[in-house]
């Protein structure tokens, strides 16, 4: 995308397209224990904290469907399926890899940043007026209404 290039519309923009699937934060987790060897659905969901079995069953899902992941169903009793990563599953881990870094790298810089802003947005809120009243009104006049 260009500098001059303002409007992003996922039609015109592939990168947007791709970032809608594996921008969210279940996919970039789910690429990245993949990134280790295949796994099984409960090996994932154990590995994933707070994901709801459905949220999992969606993701891979969508993975499978863009061609990321490979799900393979063994008939076995119980049933097994195991998911792993496609050969264009494991280019994605490079940027996913890069980005984990970034975040380590710059965790403690973003939350002072995020206190800085609660903090200054906090003082804000003790300095505007309280709901239901009147801001103050300024000392001068308009020049309209001074001759009266």
């Amino acid at each position: 995308m260009s500098p001059g290039h303002t409007k992003v519309s996922a039609e015109e923009c592939p990168v947007r397209e791709v970032l809608d699937r594996i921008g969210d934060k279940w996919s970039v987790l789910v690429v990245a224990l993949l990134g280790d060897g295949s796994r099984r659905f409960s090996e994932l969901r154990r590995s994933i904290d707070r994901i709801s079995q459905r949220m999992l069953t969606l993701t891979l899902r969508q993975l499978e469907r863009d061609g990321l992941v490979t799900r393979t169903f063994y008939p076995e009793i119980p049933p097994r399926v195991d998911y792993a990563l496609t050969r264009l599953g494991h280019t994605l881990l490079e940027p996913i890899q890069a980005l984990s870094a970034w975040a380590a790298a710059n965790r403690g810089s973003i939350l002072a940043a995020r206190e800085r802003y609660d903090a200054r947005v906090a003082e804000a809120a003790k300095a505007a007026p309280a709901p239901g009243r009147a801001a103050p009104r300024a000392a001068a006049r308009p020049a309209a209404r001074r001759g009266r």
